[in-house]
């Protein structure tokens, strides 16, 4: 059953835009902010970005994007405009300048982009496309392009003083939001309808009006229906994605609970689901290695496409007719939960979905902003803390000369044991295939394998891992690629298995 939460909304009044680029509601891009900010923690990543929102944590920067949207109403310059950020002068500024380059435009065809179209992109879901196999729906301002626009700011392939606005502070705060938003399935798939109200591709020459993301159509469940008492008009389709299906992810709140007592159990619960998310790597959230970071949005625009089809599939639509809203041409009408053929209703599907996604947005957070301003995935430690044995080949690797280690990587080793340790001395077996368990650990990481200068070869060695615990076993230092140069790096391996990293 959907649960009943009061929530803090920003009020955005005569909004003349699409009203779906709102994304995930405040809930959920917070826990996508929150998430990254456990993951980045104490690391040289998150100094660095939190140098450049002026402390502004990830939680609050995810949802900035959204909150600017008030200043649509009166302008950028009305000195009463809400939002204001005085605590910090230097990035209000910059947002705001921000704002006047991308102004919100009811025009499409606008050369001058609105910052209401980087949100979202709305590929056609018929038939299953990857972004790049079609052209309707996509747009240079799209969010996929936008992500990786903001990486290209940081990694400083673009100029800050660059038409857009986008300093590397903005960059932050605003991927900080997209990368929420694209893991949101209505912000990258939307359904197209023909005049008699029949699904189209138009990729595929049907031509055809999106229901821009679902945001024009009147969600009607059969099944844990939220009380929709509260949504002016109808629950839409899109709304429910952002804000419904959140909050379904929380125990039910008593209906005789206070406005205060509801507030601070939400603050609870969401605690409690950001620590748990935070601690648990989701499964296949890493991009393969070799993939840059401005082709991750893409990936992860084709990996949502699937699931906002779904979306879609799971629904009947009916009473679907062209209309015209606030100036736009659009398709409206109504979806109802279909009987599920997997015996599970709508409302329960969309909330285990968007806890997912959620998951994953989090971490993928604080691995691009890191990889961007570090060139190394966010901590590498946590993400190999259970280590798997890696068999390889029995022969010993061929012996070739080596430099001596640097400074920094005999730092690394911290205490070493003796050369040879004696009979019955506990560092495991020596790892005759240290190469091939190095390269391979690399590798099912994400990390770049591409070259490896071996600085020594295994040594018996104590290194303390992630919790401060020292293990024993042995000692390979190497160099391998850090976006301009050549990083040292050492591990410790033992019994075949990597158990401590470091200079990652």
């Amino acid at each position: 059953m959907v649960s009943r939460h009061w929530q803090i909304l920003v009020a955005l009044a005569f909004m003349t835009v699409r009203t779906s680029v709102f994304g995930y509601g405040q809930d959920g891009h917070e826990i996508v902010g929150a998430i990254a900010d456990e993951l980045i923690k104490n690391t040289p990543a998150g100094k660095k970005i939190y140098a450049l929102t002026d402390g502004i944590t990830l939680r609050k920067a995810a949802f900035i994007p959204d909150e600017i949207k008030a200043w649509d109403k009166n302008g950028v310059d009305d000195p009463n405009a809400y939002p204001h950020y005085s605590d910090h002068p230097k990035i209000d500024s910059q947002l705001r300048d921000f704002w006047r380059a991308n102004p919100p435009t009811p025009d499409p065809a606008s050369p001058v982009p609105s910052h209401h179209w980087f949100h979202y992109t709305d590929v056609p879901i018929l038939n299953v496309h990857k972004y790049s196999d079609g052209k309707t729906g996509r747009t240079q301002w799209d969010i996929v392009h936008m992500i990786s626009y903001c990486v290209d700011v940081l990694r400083g392939e673009v100029p800050e003083n660059n038409p857009r606005k986008i300093t590397k502070s903005v960059a932050v705060i605003l991927v900080a939001h997209y990368v929420g938003d694209i893991h949101q399935p209505l912000h990258v798939g939307a359904e197209y309808f023909n005049q008699a109200g029949q699904a189209v591709d138009p990729d595929a020459n049907q031509p055809g009006t999106e229901d821009e993301g679902g945001n024009t159509i009147i969600l009607r469940l059969t099944h844990g229906a939220p009380d929709s008492s509260g949504h002016k008009g109808g629950l839409k389709l899109h709304g429910y994605w952002d804000n419904d299906a959140v909050l379904a992810n929380f125990p039910l709140i008593s209906a005789s609970a206070s406005k205060e007592e509801r507030i601070q159990t939400l603050k609870r619960d969401d605690k409690e689901m950001v620590a748990k998310l935070a601690k648990e790597q989701p499964a296949n959230f890493r991009e393969p290695s070799g993939v840059t970071l401005k082709k991750y949005p893409e990936m992860w625009a084709d990996e949502i496409l699937p699931i906002a089809r779904k979306a879609h599939q799971r629904l009947h639509f009916v009473y679907m007719h062209p209309t015209v809203d606030q100036g736009r041409n659009v398709i409206a009408g109504d979806a109802r939960e279909n009987p599920p053929a997997d015996g599970v209703f709508y409302a329960d599907w969309a909330a285990r979905t968007v806890r997912v996604e959620l998951h994953k947005a989090g971490w993928r957070l604080a691995d691009l902003l890191s990889q961007a301003l570090e060139a190394t995935p966010i901590n590498s430690s946590a993400a190999i803390a259970t280590p798997e044995p890696i068999v390889g080949s029995p022969e010993k690797n061929e012996e070739t000369p080596r430099p001596a280690p640097t400074a920094e990587a005999q730092s690394n080793a911290a205490a070493p044991a003796p050369a040879n340790p004696p009979p019955g001395s506990d560092f495991g077996r020596y790892p005759d295939n240290y190469k091939e368990v190095i390269v391979t650990w690399l590798r099912k990481y994400g990390l770049d394998a591409s070259r490896i200068d071996w600085q020594s070869e295994p040594k018996p060695a104590e290194m303390p891992n992630g919790s401060g615990q020292r293990l024993s076993g042995y000692l390979v230092i190497f160099n391998t690629p850090s976006y301009e140069q050549m990083r040292t790096r050492s591990v410790l391996i033992r019994d075949g298995v990597v158990v401590v990293n470091n200079g990652f």
